[in-house]
């Protein structure tokens, strides 16, 4: 069963306060895991219930980067442009590929009836993918 971000038991996704901007601290086993729930976290930031979500929309993403941080900067930039300029949110992901400089998956997402905030930036404050026990956790600091 899929928990829900705002789940006070969910260890893996974690709204946490943050001054001026909003921030996300994610685990996941891996990187795949990690990326994924990067994607879910930030579609709850920006539609509130993504459970209600009708998953219409589909897009095939493939990005390359030096490193694991930027490629997930770049990860939620692109999801934060479609949000932007189409109204749209993923909260669902297939990745095929993914890697600390390569990343190919398809998200998987609709329309909310309105956007909670917008993202202006997916910033690289304080950002560094760390190995914790036997994952990755990371905390991703958005400029709204």
């Amino acid at each position: 069963m899929k928990r829900m971000v705002d789940d006070p038991n969910n260890e893996d996704i974690r709204i946490i306060e943050h001054t001026a901007d909003w921030a996300l601290r994610l685990r996941g086993r891996d990187l795949k895991e990690l990326f994924a729930h990067a994607a879910e976290g930030m579609a709850y930031l920006l539609a509130g219930d993504v459970a209600s979500l009708h998953l219409e929309h589909a897009r095939d993403v493939v990005l390359e980067s030096h490193d694991a941080e930027e490629l997930l900067v770049l990860w939620l930039g692109e999801m934060a442009y479609w949000a932007e300029r189409d109204g749209l949110v993923f909260p669902e992901v297939i990745l095929y590929e993914i890697t600390p400089v390569k990343l190919v998956g398809t998200v998987r997402g609709g329309r909310p009836p309105e956007l909670q905030k917008h993202i202006k930036a997916v910033t690289y404050h304080d950002l560094a993918i760390r190995r914790i026990g036997e994952g990755l956790e990371v905390t991703v600091v958005f400029d709204v």
